[in-house]
């Protein structure tokens, strides 16, 4: 679809992937309804963004809050008057342990905003976006949709939600106007850790090794995803490390596991 003159929604655009997805589509001469839980975190978009006219607006919602997220899209049209893309990027992490010890509310608060968050936006703004002649719907799942991750069960259960959520809207829309896309980043140099509230084990031994893990920017995972949507692609795989599990997972899927489980326990110890 045209990215030019339309006009996107993007959770999550008050840092890390989801902040630089509204910098690519602002330089593509989209415009952007930008949604976060942190102002100061939307208003160092808008300021990196260059952009000084209505192109961009900001709207301060937890993605989590039915009640909120049901208002946003009244608030969207005031300001833009269409909406052709809803792109939902916003995503936390759990801590570093196995699901055994992780608190109910814990695992909740990762389903709410994981989840539920990309349930209902999707669920507010699929009317609009059906009303278009072309719009795009994107939902970003995570290689741990594909893979389990020990240390980080809840996360990658909500996110496998994701996943089957998106899947199914692609095969309910099949015939509209709204193209369906399910990205599933791997690794990408973002502070997800540090906006989550959480640490990673045994991280500084990690650094102090050299072996760091080789990772996606942030910008580069925004490209591709922004490219996926110009293309109406339905599936897209973000860096090596999530191409090679989704293979594995296909052709060896107890070699996959096996694998990603050994690999924590060496670098984490979980």
């Amino acid at each position: 679809m045209q990215i030019a003159d339309r006009v996107f929604v993007v959770t999550g655009g008050g840092n890390g992937i989801g902040r630089e997805v509204c910098l690519e589509l602002l330089r593509r001469g989209a415009r952007v309804a930008a949604v976060d839980l942190s102002e100061e975190g939307l208003a160092e978009t808008v300021r990196l963004s260059g952009v000084r006219d209505s192109r961009i607006t900001t709207h301060l919602v937890n993605v989590a809050d039915r009640a909120a997220v049901e208002a946003l899209p009244d608030a969207v049209l005031a300001a833009h008057g269409q909406v052709d893309g809803l792109l939902n990027i916003a995503g936390i992490i759990q801590r570093f342990v196995h699901v055994e010890d992780l608190s109910i509310e814990e695992i909740e608060r990762v389903f709410a905003v994981n989840f539920w968050g990309t349930l209902y936006m999707d669920r507010a703004f699929l009317p609009l976006l059906k009303a278009r002649p072309a719009a795009a719907l994107v939902n970003v799942s995570s290689m741990g949709g594909l893979v389990p991750v020990p240390g980080q069960g809840a996360y990658g259960a909500s996110k496998g939600a994701v996943k089957l959520l998106t899947e199914t809207l692609f095969a309910e829309l099949r015939g509209s106007s709204v193209a369906v896309t399910v990205v599933f980043p791997g690794g990408v140099g973002t502070n997800i850790t540090g906006n989550s509230g959480v640490e990673v084990p045994g991280m500084d031994k990690v650094m102090a090794s050299g072996k760091t893990p080789k990772t996606t920017t942030p910008d580069d995972a925004a490209r591709q995803i922004v490219d996926a949507v110009a293309s109406g692609r339905f599936r897209l795989l973000i860096g090596n490390d999530a191409k090679m599990l989704d293979g594995m997972a296909r052709m060896t899927p107890t070699r996959a596991i096996t694998t990603v489980a050994d690999q924590m326990k060496k670098l984490l110890g979980v």
